[in-house]
């Protein structure tokens, strides 16, 4: 009978519900955050209502947002989610679990439906907790708009002020799982980490903190992890810091590691980071699959690179790959990225991966990959050729925001797609012409600019950018972003000058937008590459050597050598037979240019755009550009330099001495 009635009720109300729904978001929620402002509440406090006199009046637009913000804060991981899901069947005793208060508990729908069964039926202690941790089950499964509805629902509630003073009550009856999970409920439900209520528990798990077990400290740390700095919330850190290091050996799951070194984070001191990195390695053996996703993502949050757990992680990946969703690998690369660390077998096995799934997988997430790999400066060449196929068959596909990516993508990874390269900009560029009349003009500039990285210059974009009330709005261009502007301007007025296009008009960049000339300081302090040039060309009477030129008042050149021709011979029979030869047809000019790890795509000697466009220009004005690594050139011993140097820039006397042994052999 009270069952039947019960549901009935429960009917009306939901029906009630839904009917004012709209006119409950236009209603302002009682809540008003009582803030601790520091101070830390003695044991002895009473327990006054968890919020302020004025919790009668409604909520303001803020305070929801606030409750939307703290609602959407769960743990980024889902294992962790369901870990911490039902805590009553996790801490409760076998006959607590038969209590007619739980049967009726996890039949509940919604956060009101919980407080709706307190109202008839008295929480003990203990079935706070579950009441907590119920709701926010409940709730993290919704989506953001029920999320919102539910919430603002809950905290109109009445019941919902009366659970709170209840739980404040009690605080110090609770057992210490209760407490670590009356805590994480309540904050990732949204009550303000500021109310009187939330700063209770965390001074009550201050006071416990030594008898916690290992499950509830990897409660209270995935807790701490997300909350806001606070004296309360910094005492427990530091507090949880010193527990974690005293029972570092004793710790047995992967999981609960991973949350405390989560917690911790970057603020951890070096000397833990590292402990906790040898706890780790020894139980890479106990690593499950998301264990391994994890780890790495884990790093991230520390700001520590280990590479042996990077490496060990990076191995059961690639066997696994095929078994980890988009979003997960996604997340891996970008932890990579942070870490700034690149394992070239996974990254080629991730490429591989993706470029077999192009078919399966939408557009967006393909290009969420390529940009990955474009910020790792890895080259997913698979990938790009599978890609640039599904562009050409439909084009018209990419949105705004999706063209920019891929044309930045492709210009700075400086991909030759070969007999597909001259289909795939024309629809590029088609779709370019289309967006034409509704992009910015720095949308304008940038899509123009890797198209000049590519060596294609289409004229309607082309017009469009240099228009006069187009060039008017950079006029304004903040300061933060005005280098990166004057640069891309640059690059696309050497373009018009030396690649020369073929355009219906003349066009040209005007000056005012050019900013100043590149200066002529090196980047790189190599003070024995003078010296190491001179000892090469020392027994080269007719090879002239300069330093630290600039072409163009843009390309920085570190150092040129200009030698003769070699075949003498054919230059004075030229000039008999009165045929006028130029300086740079009658000499070889080789530019010398010292380069930075970062210009290359990592693990192959391939430029990126800059540097790719750069020694494309050099080659139009008579350069034969040769490119030395800096990191290359700082390994090589002080003896060896000079023949270094050698191989390097002069390769033909390597050949010609080689051929000539081969002949005394021979011979």
């Amino acid at each position: 009978m009270f069952q039947s009635a019960w549901v009935t009720e429960e009917v009306i109300r939901w029906s009630l519900r839904l009917c004012s729904r709209r006119s409950l978001w236009k209603q302002r929620s009682f809540l008003v955050t009582s803030s601790i402002k520091g101070t830390c509440l003695p044991s002895h406090q009473p327990a006054h209502s968890w919020c302020s006199k004025q919790s009668q009046t409604s909520l303001s637009s803020s305070c929801v947002s606030s409750v939307r913000f703290y609602s959407q804060g769960t743990i980024h991981n889902e294992d962790l989610e369901e870990k911490f899901s039902l805590p009553a069947e996790a801490s409760s005793e076998p006959s607590q679990t038969k209590s007619p208060f739980l049967d009726h508990l996890h039949q509940c729908g919604s956060p009101c439906d919980v407080l709706d069964l307190t109202c008839k039926i008295s929480p003990t202690v203990r079935h706070v907790s579950n009441c907590l941790t119920q709701m926010w089950t409940i709730t993290k499964r919704m989506s953001d708009e029920q999320q919102r509805y539910e919430l603002q629902l809950m905290f109109e509630h009445p019941a919902f002020e009366n659970l709170l003073q209840r739980a404040m009550k009690n605080v110090v009856h609770m057992r210490n799982e209760d407490l670590a999970y009356s805590l994480l409920g309540m904050v990732k439900l949204g009550v303000p980490e500021s109310s009187r209520v939330v700063q209770t528990f965390l001074r009550n798990c201050q006071e416990k903190l030594n008898d916690f077990d290992e499950k509830s400290l990897s409660i209270v740390a995935s807790c701490l992890e997300h909350m806001e700095d606070s004296p309360n919330v910094d005492a427990l850190k530091n507090g949880m810091r010193l527990v974690i290091e005293d029972r570092l050996p004793s710790i047995k799951k992967v999981m609960t590691l991973q949350i405390m070194m989560r917690m911790l984070g970057k603020d951890a001191p070096f000397h833990l980071k590292r402990k906790l990195e040898g706890k780790a390695l020894s139980m890479t053996d106990k690593f499950s699959l998301p264990n391994n996703q994890h780890m790495i993502s884990t790093l991230t949050k520390m700001g520590f690179y280990s590479k042996p757990l990077l490496d060990i992680c990076s191995k059961k990946i690639i066997e696994n790959i095929n078994r980890i969703p988009v979003s997960r690998l996604l997340t891996v690369l970008q932890s990579y990225r942070e870490l700034r660390y690149r394992d070239a077998d996974q990254l080629t096995a991730i490429a591989e991966y993706a470029a077999s799934m192009i078919d399966i997988w939408n557009n967006k997430q393909v290009i969420l990959f390529l940009s990955q790999f474009e910020n790792l400066m890895f080259c997913p060449t698979a990938l790009l050729e599978a890609f640039a196929e599904k562009v050409i068959e439909n084009p018209d596909v990419l949105t705004l925001r999706d063209l920019l990516c891929v044309l930045k993508v492709y210009s700075n990874l400086n991909h030759d797609l070969q007999h597909h390269r001259q289909q795939f900009l024309d629809s590029l560029s088609r779709v370019l012409d289309s967006y034409l009349p509704k992009m910015s003009g720095y949308d304008l500039l940038k899509a123009v600019y890797y198209l000049c990285l590519l060596g294609h210059l289409p004229s309607a974009p082309l017009e469009k950018l240099l228009q006069s009330s187009t060039l008017e709005s950079f006029s304004t261009t903040a300061p933060k972003y005005l280098q990166s502007q004057e640069r891309m301007f640059q690059t696309l007025h050497l373009c018009l000058r030396l690649d020369r296009p073929v355009l219906p008009v003349p066009l040209t960049v005007p000056p005012s937008v050019l900013g100043e000339p590149i200066s002529r300081t090196s980047s790189f302090n190599l003070p024995w590459l003078t010296q190491s040039l001179q000892s090469l060309l020392e027994d080269q009477a007719d090879t002239v050597l300069q330093e630290m030129m600039v072409e163009e008042d843009f390309y920085f050149i570190d150092a040129t050598i200009t030698k003769p021709v070699p075949n003498q011979r054919e230059t004075e029979t030229s000039s008999i037979a009165g045929v006028e030869r130029s300086p740079a047809e009658s000499s070889q000019r080789i530019a010398v240019i010292c380069t930075p790890y970062s210009a290359f795509c990592y693990g192959t000697s391939n430029p990126r755009g800059p540097l790719a466009v750069k020694i494309r220009h050099l080659k139009i004005l008579g350069y034969n550009p040769v490119l030395l690594n800096e990191k290359e050139l700082q390994s090589v011993p002080e003896e060896e330099r000079t023949d270094f140097l050698r191989v390097r820039i002069f390769p033909e006397h390597l050949r010609s001495d080689t051929q000539w042994k081969e002949e005394q052999l021979g011979s």
